[in-house]
């Protein structure tokens, strides 16, 4: 048993799967779980993600050892700063957000000194909501990344690092800048550019699209509000990311513009060696 309890804020698709593992794994004598609708919570609890949930933030984490913070990027700091003066010396935080710098900006230096907070971003989840649709086994064999600052205690890290493997989880450590830099390309701009092919795409034409549509777009189903929240905290790295890729789709059109086969073989074939080297 790695902790007495584990409280998770945000029982969706992540927070409810973090639930449904932990406790499959033993890794909580107890899960809590707190949110601001008790309707899904009590489904949470129904279909294995939690033990015990309560909606006032005080009592989920007075008598926890982890608290794992999984509401959407702009929330995770506030959240923190709010729970933190009712949980007792020694807690932990961890998260499940996609973004990191503007999580430790917020928090700056008003976390209060008997908690510790140790970044986390699980490579996990689909575009669909909810506790119904977690799984014990979502993070098996999924990489989560930690982005602890200069000043994070090593002991907190091992502990986090620890929790997260126990998940099933494969741990890669970077700096939230790194972080931020990497995820504007690898996720964040796949989910825009889905986005704006479906935006492109009149309704009358849906009946002609195949594997291919559905494939590139799968993604743009994802909650609007909790994207465009992404975007916002991630903003600067997400610009540097669309001007990558406008240039890059600026030397197709020029290639398409010129009728030059060869180049536009050797633009497909650039973009092929990388997506061979991800594997299936």
């Amino acid at each position: 048993m790695m902790f007495e309890q584990i409280t998770i804020v945000g029982v969706g698709l992540i927070g409810g799967s973090i639930g449904r593992a932990s406790r499959e794994r033993g890794l909580a004598s107890r899960v809590m779980g707190h949110g601001r609708t008790e309707r899904t919570l009590v489904r949470a609890r129904e279909i294995g993600c939690l033990d015990d949930f309560t909606t006032d933030l005080a009592t989920a984490v007075r008598h926890t050892d982890l608290v794992v913070i999984c509401t959407p990027v702009d929330r995770i700091a506030s959240t923190i700063l709010a729970a933190a003066p009712h949980c007792r010396p020694g807690t932990l935080f961890t998260d499940g957000g996609s973004t990191k710098g503007n999580i430790l900006a917020d928090l700056g230096s008003r976390l209060p000194n008997h908690v510790t907070f140790v970044p986390a971003h699980p490579l996990a989840g689909s575009e669909k909501t909810g506790p119904e649709f977690s799984r014990a086994d979502l993070f098996e064999n999924r990489v989560t990344i930690l982005t602890p600052i200069s000043t994070t205690p090593e002991s907190a890290v091992a502990s986090v690092d620890a929790f997260w493997r126990a998940l099933g989880c494969r741990i890669v450590t970077m700096t939230p800048a790194e972080h931020d830099r990497a995820l504007a390309t690898t996720s964040h701009l796949p989910h825009a550019v889905a986005a704006g092919v479906a935006g492109v795409t009149p309704p009358g034409w849906l009946r002609l699209t195949a594997g291919g549509f559905r494939d590139t777009t799968r993604i743009a189903g994802g909650d609007p509000a909790l994207w465009a929240a992404i975007f916002e905290a991630n903003r600067d790295a997400v610009l540097a990311a669309v001007d990558d890729f406008t240039t890059r789709m600026a030397e197709f059109r020029s290639l398409l513009e010129q009728r030059d086969g060869p180049g536009l073989v050797q633009w497909l074939s650039d973009a092929k060696r990388v997506r061979d080297a991800l594997g299936s």
